[in-house]
């Protein structure tokens, strides 16, 4: 189905039924990320709704930077739940829809159940994390140039994503990205939110209230496992923490059990809100 955020059209996977759970992919996917959690969710007895973010898959691209800003991110998020008659959601997100989750429960606590964060910490606790994090986050300062980003990405079969990323579905990945406008478009997220001097100056977020899990993966190569376990000092519910052995930044396809167990776990521990 589609849902249409101002001027934009979200594509957007809703099935089942029951207690309302949003998943949120980030770079470089779409929300078939989410497959095999979103069946399992299901299988459980929750309702899963699982869009492509703007920029990415069937969802609109818009070719300003600035139409994907923070704000119109969270926007998104608000406009789907609205568009479906979802008051309040369990927001469960990965890589850049981590850090959507994360913003998302901060600044529309009322529409969430509980956040789930995976493999992103808490947008201050990631500029925080240290000169480590500082050198794994090396691209995203690349990522700012326009073209020259593209050309690196792109350039032999895009030899270097593959090599840099060892993406576990790099071929759907590349094929998905090669096609006229989808890389610039999938860049726009970093352009418009990580300029370098935001990666040294930690955003200030009003606190996250809503229970919350921080799941990483041993074998990560974007991300420190100190952005994460940082975040606690960020929110003020329920904090949990989880660390999932062997498996790498894309941990639902390396650990799709686990973290589809950890997923059922933390949602049945929440107690919904009055």
């Amino acid at each position: 189905m589609t849902v249409t955020i101002g001027d934009l059209t979200l594509h957007v996977r809703d099935t089942g039924h029951g207690t309302p759970v949003l998943l949120l992919h980030g770079w470089p996917d779409t929300g078939d990320l989410w497959q095999h959690q979103s069946r399992s969710l299901v299988a459980a007895g929750y309702r899963t709704i699982v869009p492509d973010l703007r920029g990415f898959g069937a969802s609109s691209k818009p070719s300003d930077v600035a139409a994907y800003a923070a704000p119109a991110l969270v926007d998104d998020v608000v406009g789907i739940l609205d568009a479906l008659g979802v008051g309040r959601a369990h927001i469960v997100g990965h890589d850049w829809g981590a850090a959507i989750a994360w913003m998302t429960a901060a600044f529309a606590p009322e529409r969430v159940t509980s956040v789930t964060a995976l493999s992103v910490g808490h947008p201050s606790s990631f500029a925080l994390a240290g000169w480590e994090q500082r050198q794994r986050s090396w691209y995203m300062l690349l990522f700012q140039f326009p073209d020259v980003a593209e050309q690196w990405l792109s350039a032999d079969g895009f030899r270097n994503l593959r090599e840099w990323s060892s993406h576990p579905r790099i071929e759907q990945v590349v094929e998905r990205l090669s096609e006229p406008g989808v890389l610039t478009a999938s860049l726009g997220v970093y352009r418009a939110n990580v300029p370098p001097e935001t990666l040294l100056v930690p955003r200030v977020l009003p606190p996250i209230t809503a229970p919350a899990m921080g799941v990483w993966s041993s074998d990560d190569f974007a991300l420190t496992e100190e952005s994460m376990t940082n975040s606690a000092k960020f929110v003020t519910g329920p904090w949990r923490y989880e660390r999932l052995e062997g498996a790498g930044h894309w941990l639902q396809l390396d650990a799709p059990a686990q973290v589809g167990d950890l997923l059922l776990d933390f949602l049945r521990s929440v107690q919904p809100p009055n």
